[in-house]
């Protein structure tokens, strides 16, 4: 069995163009994520706050989710970086719910590094992320 030189490269470039999307699609969903946060989540992290640590992680991970799943479900670029900017404003409202609605101090918390307020916020996250997944339709 041979392989396809030509239909390896188009496949190769196509894994590389969709990989680096996502994760320029990461990196900017982090920063904005940092930038609504009332809490600095660098400086804690270095300090060693666990509650920080998993709270972030958590919304990383609540939004790479459905990326995985837009990525899987799109037929373009551009379908996809709408469908990841949309999982990015539903990670946000997530947080902002928790904030406003279920645990309006969860912010201090995480500052006084409670971990249990960081998984709640991962395990919203990673909820919401799943069920974001989950909705996805091309």
């Amino acid at each position: 069995m041979a392989i396809d030189v030509f239909e390896f490269s188009s496949g190769a470039l196509a894994f590389v163009l969709a990989f680096v999307t996502a994760g320029l699609f990461t990196l900017a969903f982090k920063g904005i994520y940092q930038l609504i946060t009332p809490y600095k989540e660098g400086q804690l992290l270095r300090e060693g706050n666990v509650a920080a640590a998993i709270a972030l992680g958590g919304a990383i991970l609540g939004y790479v989710i459905p990326l995985a799943s837009a990525l899987s479900q799109t037929h373009s670029l551009i379908e996809f970086a709408v469908w990841a900017l949309l999982a990015g404003v539903i990670q946000i409202l997530a947080f902002w719910g928790v904030r406003r609605i279920a645990l309006p101090d969860v912010s201090e918390r995480i500052v006084r590094g409670e971990v249990a307020s960081g998984v709640y916020l991962l395990s919203i996250s990673v909820a919401v992320g799943i069920l974001n997944a989950a909705c996805m339709t091309s």
